[in-house]
């Protein structure tokens, strides 16, 4: 358990999983009122709920946009689930089977791009990490909310955040929704498996994003 003071604390005890650690206070600061417009290539994730659509942030996290991508392109996500639902938090993803089984990542872990100030708004991604701020590999969060205690500087080097949905935060929602439980050590797991069919770049660059609050 990681514990920081004035926060809501959440086990971290996933195994070997990546986790942002803890759920937002009510007094976060209120989102940026206009976000920065990803440049990189639109990726698809096909689930068993519905298609979300990202855009990359290839300027700003460089770094974690390609990993993204490499996994991407190896079709490393595809049959992995959404492990870790947890309402007005984030859902995570990109490392497990539907068997709670994790994936053998291929590639080692990337440097923290978090300084790169994009905020951990509602409906942006940003890459899971172990306690070390230099550990992400494949997994990501997708914030529920405004989840700003998680950027830079605020409790230490921050979770990076390298995207932003553009199509189905309806659906990023309904995942949010889904009954969870308890599967060995692992908490907060969908009941049913919120499965990642395909993962697949459809545009590069990405797409104009909506206006806030029509995602």
């Amino acid at each position: 358990m990681t514990v920081f003071p004035g926060l809501m604390t959440l086990a971290l005890a996933l195994g070997p999983a990546q986790a942002p650690p803890a759920q937002a206070p009510q007094g976060a600061p209120p989102a940026a009122p206009s976000e920065p417009i990803p440049d990189g290539p639109m990726v698809a994730l096909e689930t068993s709920m519905g298609t979300i659509r990202i855009g990359l942030y290839k300027t700003k996290a460089p770094l974690s946009t390609e990993n993204f991508l490499r996994y991407v392109r190896e079709g490393f996500y595809d049959g992995t689930i959404f492990h870790r639902v947890m309402p007005s938090f984030m859902i995570q993803g990109g490392g497990f089977t539907p068997d709670m089984k994790e994936k053998a990542t291929t590639h080692g872990p990337i440097r923290n791009e978090a300084r790169n100030m994009l905020r951990n708004s509602r409906g942006t991604v940003a890459m899971a990490r172990l306690n070390e701020p230099n550990s992400a590999t494949s997994q990501f969060f997708i914030n529920l909310k405004s989840n700003h205690p998680l950027d830079f500087g605020i409790m230490g080097a921050g979770w990076a955040v390298f995207a932003q949905v553009l199509e189905g935060m309806d659906v990023v929602d309904r995942i949010a929704a889904v009954r969870t439980g308890s599967r060995g050590e692992h908490e907060n797991v969908p009941d049913t498996p919120v499965l990642i069919k395909q993962a697949r770049i459809e545009a590069e660059p990405a797409p104009a994003p909506p206006p806030a609050g029509a995602r």
